[in-house]
């Protein structure tokens, strides 16, 4: 579990690809601190597991479903990515909860300053917008940033210069494409509302609108 808030930016030294699945190597500094193996990190928003690691770097293998579902099938050496090691439980939450599973890729399709902020609106998938909601929590690349307005098919965020100066959103513009993971506590309570069961007379029991509002939760 991660919260979004960044700890620094890496980049890609190496990018092994197999027929079904890569071997990331990633140049790195603070998160290296107290790295272990099996440690997992957040690569752009990827929970990935550390198989190795030195002084400068570490490598973590890549699954298929996971290069299918990222922006990792398509990263080159070089390039910058977002960095951030697993929550521990005495660390102030300063994001969000965070998994780094990513839900679908995103594209940025327009950029503007405002004073001193950057809006970018981003282009997604159905599934992902389902999940979003103005004002909300979502994790961009890995950032946890909030939704600033929601539309039919985008969204738009806020940032300040502090995390466009810290993070890969900084130097992305319209076109590049970015890891979108919605907030879990959105798919819980969907899958809350959707649920049921028959009981002993035969009828469903459901939690939706109505039974929460029957008992005073909305």
């Amino acid at each position: 579990m991660f919260t979004g808030v960044i700890e620094e930016l890496g980049s890609v030294a190496g990018m092994q690809r197999g027929a079904n699945s890569a071997r990331l190597e990633v140049l790195a500094g603070k998160v290296l601190e107290d790295v272990k193996l099996g440690d997992s990190i957040a690569v752009n928003g990827v929970c990935l597991t550390v198989a190795a690691f030195d002084r400068h770097s570490f490598t973590a293998d890549v699954m298929a479903e996971t290069l299918a579902r990222s922006t990792l099938k398509e990263i080159k050496p070089g390039e910058r990515v977002n960095l951030e090691r697993a929550l521990r439980l005495a660390d102030r939450l300063g994001g969000h909860l965070v998994q780094g599973h990513v839900d679908g890729i995103g594209r940025i399709i327009d950029e503007k300053s405002v004073d001193i902020a950057r809006l970018v609106r981003i282009s997604a998938e159905a599934e992902v917008l389902k999940y979003v909601v103005a004002k909300g929590s979502i994790a961009i690349d890995g950032i946890s940033l909030t939704v600033a307005e929601l539309f039919e098919d985008s969204f738009s965020v806020s940032l300040i210069p502090h995390t466009a100066g810290l993070t890969t959103l900084g130097f992305k513009r319209p076109g590049d494409q970015v890891n979108l993971e919605s907030d879990i506590i959105g798919r819980y309570v969907e899958r809350l509302l959707g649920a049921g069961k028959s009981g002993a007379d035969g009828e469903r029991n459901r939690v939706n609108l109505q039974f929460l509002a029957e008992h005073g939760f909305a």
